[in-house]
């Protein structure tokens, strides 16, 4: 895999020897530019595929989707613009997520504007859409994304809305 350096790989997160959660990590870990995961299953509302949003990956793709719900997926992760299904991210971090009793400090050190961007990457806006709703440019919405990452220790939205929901981020105004 190494070799071939792909931008988006597709997971199969239940597989013989290794599932794809473990694999998805190994592949995160052992990789320098690691692609984006995405994550093919059965069921969208799955503890196997909420780990493995927990372990890296950055979306998810229900196997019955049909050759253009692919391709696009496939584009949208390779951008790495928005959520892949974020109703369903939000769902599934209610339904598995762990809520701290306390707020990380990260949640503090947010600005007003990099809340309000982290609860639009939540709701799935692209960063164009993002600076739409705020009346900024996207280089400035591209500036807060890359701060939220850094300071929610995320790699990539997904995992920057992920951690939101587990902090009790946002359940909060």
């Amino acid at each position: 895999m190494r070799e071939l350096a792909p931008d988006v790989v597709l997971m199969d997160v239940r597989m013989p020897e290794i599932d794809g959660i473990r694999a998805t990590e190994q592949i995160l870990r052992a990789m320098p530019r690691p692609p984006r995961v995405v994550v093919v299953t059965t069921f969208e509302n799955d503890a196997y595929v909420y780990e493995a949003l927990r372990a890296g990956a950055a979306g998810f793709l229900l196997k019955r989707a049909d050759a253009d719900s692919l391709v696009q997926a496939v584009r949208i992760e390779a951008r790495s613009d928005s959520l892949l299904f974020p109703a369903a991210v939000r769902a599934l971090a209610a339904e598995h997520g762990r809520a701290k009793p306390a707020p990380p400090a990260w949640v503090a050190r947010l600005t007003g504007r990099e809340s309000e961007v982290l609860r639009l990457m939540a709701a799935g806006l692209t960063n164009a859409e993002i600076a739409g709703r705020m009346g900024v440019g996207a280089a400035t919405v591209k500036t807060h994304v890359a701060s939220v990452l850094a300071k929610t220790g995320a790699r990539d939205r997904t995992q920057a809305v992920i951690a939101a929901y587990e902090a009790g981020f946002m359940n909060t105004d």
